[in-house]
């Protein structure tokens, strides 16, 4: 049976915004996201980080830094009681120059690759889903992907680019805040399911 998800990314949303920030030591919870992993680890939500890393493309840091900064969010989630279900990084860019990594991919959000491939591989029911992100971009591949969304409007959008795709579902200050919102939102959607599992029972 396919399960809801929260899918976050990183660098703005979860962590604080540092550029091409793969280095334990600069990483650090954004505002109200300790509380809010605190949150859906006491509501068991399954928690997957979606992230471009261009950076790989760029020269700015090797692929295998990817691994040891995975290993550190891993361990900070567990600090908040929480469980990263699984990470997912987009190493390319249109404009890098490190081969195989240079030029275009279906994975670099606003594409929705990473979204679909994390589906896949944690039986996700993208459509009972959240993503939650600090710019457009985010917005964009997670309602490609058939996902609510969350913008957290911290100033790190700055091109505002409208579009259908790109309006989020709920506009938010912080990960806490949106945290509550999807906690409620799941929880009644599970009350919705519930409800129509027990007259199905009677009738049987």
């Amino acid at each position: 049976m396919l399960k809801p998800a929260v899918l976050l990314d990183k660098d703005g949303t979860l962590l604080e915004d540092v550029p091409y920030n793969v280095d334990p030591a600069s990483m650090r919870f954004a505002p109200g996201a300790a509380d809010a992993l605190r949150l859906f680890a006491a509501h068991g939500v399954t928690l997957v980080v979606v992230s471009n890393q261009g950076g790989v493309a760029l020269g700015r840091f090797p692929h295998s830094a990817l691994d040891t900064m995975q290993a550190h969010l891993r361990d900070m989630f567990a600090s908040c009681g929480a469980v990263l279900a699984g990470a997912y990084w987009c190493p390319h860019h249109p404009h890098g120059h490190v081969a195989p990594y240079a030029g275009p991919c279906t994975c670099r959000k606003p594409a929705p690759g990473l979204l679909l491939r994390a589906a896949r591989e944690h039986g996700l029911d993208l459509s009972a889903s959240w993503f939650v992100g600090d710019i457009l971009d985010d917005v964009e591949a997670g309602t490609r992907a058939g996902c609510r969304t969350v913008l957290i409007d911290n100033g790190h959008e700055t091109e505002w680019r409208d579009g259908p795709l790109r309006r989020p579902t709920l506009c938010v200050h912080d990960m806490r805040e949106a945290a509550l919102a999807i906690v409620d939102s799941l929880q009644q959607q599970h009350s919705r399911a519930h409800a129509s599992i027990e007259p199905a029972r009677a009738a049987g």
